[in-house]
């Protein structure tokens, strides 16, 4: 029998359902086997709700936090796994290479952290809080609600040296990108739908301005002409109005900046996706086609990217004896 569903929202409210009677082996890699949905509900009861009160209450203040949520879950799970190993402080941990200076969000985990240390202390990892508030950061963002198991534990080697072999820089090519989603255990599909991120949140000029240039005569020359003339025009207007193009900030989605849908991939079949990374998604036809299918497709973008998201969340975790429960989110035990 078929079930049928008038929107993506009965859909995975029906699947979150019944996700938490299935077996997790089922639905990830015997890996993660200890992984469970609810996996608080005896220890914690109230420990998804106040990481979901914390992200609304921190967004009720500053809009742009949601998509640094988002972005801090990226950077921390492609660095040694889901392990809150982002959020060390200190010299030469993850946190103090120069490509994670822009991240932000940190106070937030903090914050939840801190109010469930008050509750259940040495319970809720901040591997945990992490993965779901950037969860809750899309559901805020009018996004899906992603299904997320928990019992992520700690790690307690944060390590500047593993930061850049992991992350994707702005100028990577497809092949590049392919290969790193790759040794993540994820697919190309996964690399399209996961750069969908890119439909919220801002980025800093000195990212993306090597695409244009002024010319002699203080008129727009394209250095990459994948990127559309009149989006690049708006750009260089926007980053030439700071000495410094590392504090001028710029939405990634031109068009729905604060919503999470599928308006990104509209933005790229116009030539108007902000980094190198985001336009070569157009030029390889392995990405190409699934970026045609989520550009006319919003129900299907917001299935695959629960899909795709819940498989990043459980890349490289700490479960059982593996790791800590640290008592800070910013340092070790």
């Amino acid at each position: 029998m078929a079930f049928l569903f008038s929107s993506y929202k009965q859909k995975y409210a029906f699947l979150s359902t019944l996700l938490v009677f299935l077996p997790l082996h089922l639905l990830i890699s015997s890996s993660v086997a200890d992984l469970s949905f609810n996996f608080y509900g005896s220890s914690c009861p109230g420990a998804e709700f106040i990481i979901r009160n914390t992200v609304r209450s921190a967004s009720s203040s500053d809009p742009s936090v949601l998509g640094k949520l988002l972005r801090l879950s990226f950077h921390d799970c492609f660095v040694q796994g889901c392990d809150a190993s982002v959020l060390v402080r200190g010299n030469g941990t993850e946190r103090s290479d120069p490509g994670n200076a822009s991240l932000g969000g940190f106070d937030v985990i903090e914050s939840a952290k801190n109010v469930l240390e008050i509750f259940c202390p040495g319970i809720v990892s901040c591997a945990d809080i992490l993965v779901l508030a950037a969860r809750d950061a899309v559901e805020a963002l009018g996004g899906p609600v992603v299904p997320i198991p928990t019992g992520r534990r700690d790690g307690t080697v944060s390590a500047a040296v593993n930061v850049r072999p992991n992350i994707i820089d702005t100028d990577f090519t497809v092949d590049k990108m392919i290969n790193i989603f790759s040794s993540k255990g994820l697919s190309v599909q996964d690399l399209v739908v996961l750069s969908g991120a890119h439909t919220v949140g801002a980025a800093h000029c000195n990212t993306f301005n090597s695409r244009f240039k002024r010319d002699p005569r203080g008129n727009l020359e394209l250095i990459d002409a994948s990127l559309d003339n009149s989006y690049a025009q708006t750009l260089l207007n926007k980053c030439s109005s700071s000495l410094d193009p590392t504090t001028t900030v710029v939405n990634n989605d031109p068009e729905t900046s604060s919503t999470f849908d599928n308006q990104y991939y509209r933005n790229l079949l116009a030539h108007k996706g902000l980094f190198q990374t985001d336009s070569a998604l157009m030029e390889d036809d392995r990405t190409r086609k699934i970026v045609e299918i989520l550009a006319n497709n919003q129900e299907s973008f917001l299935e695959r990217w629960t899909e795709s998201f819940m498989k990043m969340s459980v890349i490289g975790v700490r479960v059982g004896e593996e790791g800590e429960i640290r008592r800070s989110c910013s340092s070790v035990n």
